[in-house]
């Protein structure tokens, strides 16, 4: 038999289970640190979130509020132009009842992550957040929310300044509609009627000289 602990060349060498139990384990923390930043645009909207405010921004090649802001349109690939605010109301464009937790523990009460349309952000632009204080039963596309801040003296400049958006109610968005143009109440002339009617034009008068 082989003896396990006798040198047997250079290169890679198997260890026996006693040499494998007899290893020497390092224990060393790391310390490693680093700095994120989170840019311009984000950086202003997580400071804005600490306030109770959603920032935006306007881009006037194409028109459009961003939310979240960025400094570049990706629609038109020019600078966005200026800050601006939106309302922290909204409508469900989709939502999701999720019964399993992201670590596998199985909820009684679900929760609903959903994509929140924001009013004063433009069509199809919106931010992914949750529902709460809601009917599981009762949620669908096109509910009109509200966001639910936490205290200011909570909030530390994340999305999660805002705890969880809840129906507004009244329920669907108020949509200004154009008055209907006002029927005319005067009569149109029969057919038979308007061929009785004398012309206007005068017949000239007099022979040839």
């Amino acid at each position: 038999m082989t003896d396990p602990n006798r040198f047997i060349g250079p290169g890679p060498q198997p260890l026996s289970d006693k040499q494998f139990r007899r290893g020497i384990g390092v224990d060393f923390e790391v310390d490693a640190r680093y700095a994120w930043d989170a840019g311009i645009a984000i950086g202003h909207y997580l400071n804005e979130l600490k306030e109770g405010r959603i920032a935006a921004r306007v881009c006037y090649g194409c028109n459009r509020t961003l939310v979240p802001p960025r400094m570049f349109c990706e629609q038109c690939f020019r600078p966005t132009d200026a800050w601006t605010t939106v309302q922290d109301t909204g409508t469900v464009n989709t939502f999701s009842l999720a019964y399993i937790t992201w670590d596998m523990r199985e909820l009684t009460e679900p929760d609903i992550p959903a994509v929140i349309d924001l009013d004063g952000a433009s069509p199809g632009i919106g931010i992914m957040h949750k529902l709460g204080d809601v009917d599981p039963k009762s949620v669908h596309t096109g509910m009109r929310v509200k966001a639910v801040w936490k205290p200011p003296a909570e909030r530390e400049g994340s999305i999660l300044d805002i705890a969880y958006w809840t129906p507004v109610e009244g329920g669907s968005p108020k949509v200004k509609r154009k008055a209907p143009a006002k029927a005319s109440t005067k009569k149109k002339p029969s057919p038979k009627a308007a061929a009785k009617k004398p012309s206007k034009a005068k017949a000239k008068k007099g022979g040839r000289g």
